[in-house]
């Protein structure tokens, strides 16, 4: 392996420099620091050290939050729907407003660069709009009755309360994807966040409830419950949450599942992903390597929709993977917040620890590390993982490639034909994301039917990540089958009822049968 450019921002912020950004950004979003304030310590994965001591909910206090929700309920389900979206709408403006402010909460909580960290935001911003339209287009149908004199139609009704469960990789857009459609669909959110990113939901509760306040509106519409595992637990477990929207790993998503269906509640399940690009011999190489490339190392491997294998043509794998080390060897790694830096930290030791695993059992089933892996920055901040992008060149899809790891690694792997290239990109047990990159019309149609991807996202000439909130979010298998966001992902959080209305004067009956008395 050649040695690499020196590509380290020189110095990272100090505990206090930290904390200071997080407590200015916290209060401009209307966060009272003091009135939260307990023994939780939380710790920035930029430097390892703590930038908050805050209050934890108890797991006996979530059904107090949710009996709170389903009483508001009875009064915001018959708020007309635009009504509704004015509120999601004054909210998107708050967000705007204070923008820069909730960015630099998730880059300090979450680790991510600012270009990212604002991005999330954004996605904020535009779900937003997106539910601010769909507040008058929550559309029903009518249908053709079989019966003379009668009208038959489906309408949808608000569902009541809806428990979110997020990850600390997207600490607030994700509890927005959840909370702009549920609120104008007439229902209300108790959120239990990443106990990683609390200042970050915080403040964005705090501005919505703001929203909330200046429309004279219940504030039990959203309620933000600080803690532990316990506390999503119990909100998996609670009969008063009629949909459970869940986002982390398969193994939490296996837990909190049977819990919900146990008590015949609804749930919204986003795992994991294991997402791959198969590279075609047509394809644009300029192309794929910056495609691959952000998909793979941006947020540090720490997004559910990061690439981790590439599946290319053997024709052009050399070239590829050439090109592909040598973007590699030019990422800086350093300090989020700092201008230039492309990736920043892992969230801990625990995630550090998985990177290094899953690159010696890579190695060890005859994979070949081409570039990355080191950790670095380790002298100037020991409680700090910063780690260098690695691209390990696999002859096969072995165990180590099929499992999730959550941290940016990339298997390079090498195919024949189209349908061998579909066949290992289905192989995973995940179902999220996946992308081809070619030039030819057939090939690309045909990863995009029901031969191809069986993933609930493919791409063509892009990469795996990078959603917009315009469509449908979400995957298969053990991914877990949820959608969020737009297209018709609203129907999760509504009740659908069928109507018949008779007004014949007579009483026929359907198909035909007869009942006299």
């Amino acid at each position: 392996m050649q040695p690499q450019p020196d590509r380290i921002p020189p110095s990272l912020p100090t505990e206090e420099e930290l904390r200071g950004r997080v407590e200015a950004a916290a209060r401009a979003c209307g966060v009272d620091l003091e009135g939260h304030a307990g023994p939780r310590e939380g710790r920035s994965p930029v430097t390892g050290t703590v930038v908050s001591s805050l209050a934890w909910t108890a797991a006996d206090e979530v059904p107090r939050a949710v009996e709170r929700a389903r009483e508001a309920f009875l009064d915001w389900r018959v708020v007309p729907a635009p009504v509704r979206g004015a509120l999601v709408k004054r909210w998107a403006e708050l967000l705007t407003e204070h923008k820069e402010d909730l960015a630099t909460l998730v880059t300090v909580e979450a680790g991510k660069v600012t270009s990212e960290a604002l991005g999330e935001v954004q996605e904020m911003i535009d779900v937003c709009d997106f539910a601010v339209g769909l507040s008058r287009q929550l559309y029903g149908r009518t249908m053709p009755s079989e019966r003379p004199g009668h009208r038959l139609s489906e309408t949808w009704h608000p569902l009541g309360v809806v428990g979110v469960v997020s990850a600390f990789n997207f600490p607030v857009a994700v509890w927005s994807w959840n909370t702009a459609v549920a609120l104008v669909c007439g229902d209300l959110v108790v959120w239990k966040p990443s106990e990683r990113t609390p200042l970050c939901a915080l403040a964005a509760d705090a501005l919505l409830g703001r929203a909330v306040r200046e429309a004279g509106h219940p504030e039990a519409l959203s309620q933000v419950l600080l803690g532990g595992p316990e506390v999503g637990e119990a909100l998996a477990a609670d009969r008063g949450v009629a949909l459970l929207s869940a986002t982390g790993s398969t193994r939490m998503g296996r837990s909190v599942g049977p819990v919900v269906a146990g008590r015949l509640g609804r749930s919204l399940l986003e795992l994991g992903g294991n997402n791959a690009a198969v590279v075609a011999p047509s394809a644009d190489l300029d192309l794929a390597v910056r495609g691959i490339v952000f998909a793979a190392a941006g947020t540090a491997g720490q997004r559910c929709t990061t690439m981790r294998r590439v599946i290319a043509h053997r024709d052009v794998v050399d070239e590829l993977t050439e090109r592909l080390v040598a973007a590699y060897r030019s990422l800086s790694v350093g300090d989020p917040s700092r201008e230039g830096t492309l990736v920043g930290p892992l969230l801990d030791a625990r995630s550090a620890e998985a990177f290094r695993v899953a690159v010696d059992r890579a190695v060890a089933d005859g994979g070949e590390l081409l570039v990355g892996s080191e950790r670095v920055l380790e002298e100037e901040a020991p409680e700090a993982f910063y780690v260098r992008p690695a691209v390990v060149r696999m002859p096969a899809q072995t165990e180590v490639v099929h499992t999730e790891t959550f941290a940016p690694l990339l298997y390079v792997m090498t195919y024949d034909t189209l349908e061998e290239a579909v066949a290992m990109n289905n192989a995973v047990p995940q179902g999220l994301s996946s992308s081809i990159f070619t030039r030819d019309q057939a090939e690309a149609e045909l990863f995009c039917s029901a031969e191809g991807s069986d993933c609930g996202i493919v791409n063509v000439n892009i990469g795996t990540s990078g959603a917009e909130i315009g469509g449908a979010f979400g995957g298969e298998k053990d991914t877990g089958g949820g959608r969020e966001s737009g297209s018709d992902a609203w129907k999760a959080y509504m009740r659908r009822s069928t109507t018949t209305v008779n007004y014949s004067g007579e009483l026929p009956l359907a198909q035909g049968v007869t009942f006299e008395v």
